[in-house]
């Protein structure tokens, strides 16, 4: 069998983001777009833009910078929607209208209220609308995994008929079993007249564990466009892992004879990037990209890695990006030097940018010997990426011992001006959150407070994680430093300049697909 091609659509800047906390802003999200064009996909899901004026605007960004890669933005079936999207993607290079409705019956029945009939009229409007603006439609039957199947069927072939040139089948609510979801796959192709007019495309989600699974399954069965997201991160459990999918099939070609267009390469610092913008940790024994996926303990794994890797090790680390021969800057490293690492890193700054970043890398490589690649992915994420900031920390002091009540004095600065005060807490770090909170005058609840280090070694930048929740809206803050407090109060105070701008940015629909 020869091999074929397998579309990759990335949508972890549109259902990715509906990650509870993981809101990203303009600048984020274009980073994140321009690594994912580097990366290879051949389609971005951009954003929703009817949702807001914010993700419109950054969709439009988007579609009009990236050079290659398909920009598109998902729409309800209703010409208002369509004609959001078509506003934001028509200056990409190739832009694609991803229109959707639901067709299962209980979706029809409780959130529709209409009959099968009239979705199918609602879902041949729709594409032939969107198709006024552009060839490139793609059409999503919404919960399809659980949908009738010939009526499937019928709602796909009527969508190909007037134009879709892609249509999706999700698993929108993580509910199939692989050889069931592949059966399904199989059936839509085998039972849809004019298929082959257009590609099958599958949206797995992982609320039982099975996103991969299901979406290979789909593959092996007839599906050519697989959507997926970076570290899998999206609504609920979240979505078919990128590299997960890209993997299995660039390990098991034997089973899987297909080609995509990705640079495996580039995987660990697409998740990397995804991991500092959305504050959302990669577990440890994630399969890929986690920390330990490479790693052997057992004295029996070791022996047999040093002898051959190939015995405990099915992919090379170099294959995913994982170079462990990195540049070290140091602090007798220059500014030149620094532009052209940082570029090799993906990072394109300008020469403002590269002042900002220049002077907070020779302020930690004064306090440790060596700055690695983490160090300076998080200082490009705190100085370039973050969000537009109401607050930022000037000055924090904490006395705290086994003797001492602790005690924190904070000086903050509020839209420019500068205010000062003090709190105590159970610890040094409850503390400073006590006094930031009442200099800001937030009644944020603390969901999640984590800590990890970007490197090994004693003098290892410590990264914290915050999750916060205030008046139904939830942000992720993130925060690194040498010191471990400083560091907890940089992610406390980028967590409440989150919420802030989520207060500003309502997202008005959040979950479909």
């Amino acid at each position: 069998m020869s091999n074929e091609r397998v579309y990759i659509f990335d949508t972890t800047l549109r259902d990715g983001e509906q990650s509870p906390g993981a809101s990203m802003n303009a600048a984020e999200k274009m980073r994140l777009a321009i690594q994912l064009e580097k990366l290879g996909v051949d389609i971005i899901e951009a954003g929703f833009p009817a949702a807001s004026g914010g993700d419109f605007e950054a969709v439009s960004n988007i579609a009009g910078r990236l050079k290659n890669t398909q920009v598109a933005g998902l729409a309800r079936a209703s010409k208002a929607d369509i004609d959001r999207a078509w506003g934001a993607v028509q200056h990409a290079v190739n832009p694609r209208i991803h229109t959707f409705i639901a067709t299962s019956d209980i979706h029809l029945k409780y959130k529709l209220k209409m009959n099968r009939d009239e979705v199918v009229e609602n879902a041949v409007e729709a594409v032939k609308y969107a198709k006024s603006f552009t060839d490139n439609v793609e059409f999503s039957a919404e919960d399809g995994s659980r949908s009738d199947r010939d009526f499937l069927c019928k709602v796909f072939g009527a969508a190909i008929e007037a134009g879709a040139v892609v249509v999706n089948l999700p698993d929108t609510v993580g509910y199939a079993i692989p050889s069931e979801f592949g059966e399904l796959a199989k059936y839509v192709m085998d039972h849809t007249p004019n298929i082959h007019k257009a590609v099958l495309s599958v949206h797995c989600h992982n609320d039982l564990g099975l996103a991969t699974a299901n979406t290979l399954a789909a593959i092996n069965a007839g599906a050519r466009q697989a959507e997926v997201t970076i570290n899998g991160i999206g609504e609920r459990a979240g979505n078919t892992s990128l590299e997960e999918v890209i993997m299995a099939l660039h390990t098991r070609p034997n089973y899987l004879p297909m080609e995509t267009n990705i640079m495996t390469e580039e995987i660990y610092p697409s998740s990397r990037l995804v991991s500092m913008i959305t504050g959302i940790i990669v577990q440890p024994n994630k399969a890929i990209v986690g920390a330990n996926a490479f790693a052997h303990e057992a004295g029996i794994h070791q022996d047999g890695v040093l002898k051959n890797p190939m015995t405990y090790e099915i992919m090379k680390p170099e294959t995913i990006g994982l170079n462990k021969n990195k540049l070290v800057l140091g602090k007798h490293s220059g500014r030149h030097a620094l532009r052209s690492h940082l570029k090799d890193m993906g990072y394109d700054l300008s020469d403002e940018e590269l002042n900002l970043v220049f002077t907070k890398f020779k302020e930690l490589a004064d306090k440790k010997k060596h700055v690695v690649d983490e160090d300076m992915e998080a200082i490009v994420t705190e100085e370039i990426l973050r969000t537009p900031e109401i607050f930022s920390l000037e000055y924090q002091h904490v006395s705290s011992g086994t003797t001492v009540l602790p005690m924190a004095s904070v000086k903050l600065s509020i839209n420019g001006r500068s205010v000062q005060g003090a709190g105590y807490g159970n610890g040094p770090i409850d503390a400073s959150f006590n006094a930031i909170a009442k200099l800001t005058d937030t009644e944020s609840e603390l969901l999640r407070f984590s800590v990890s280090a970007l490197t090994g070694g004693t003098d290892a930048m410590g990264e914290v994680t915050v999750r916060l929740r205030e008046n139904g809206l939830i942000a992720l803050g993130k925060g690194a430093d040498p010191d471990i407090i400083t560091a907890s109060a940089k992610a406390y105070v980028n967590g409440l300049n989150r919420l802030e701008y989520l207060k500003t940015h309502p997202v008005e629909a959040s979950q479909f697909m």
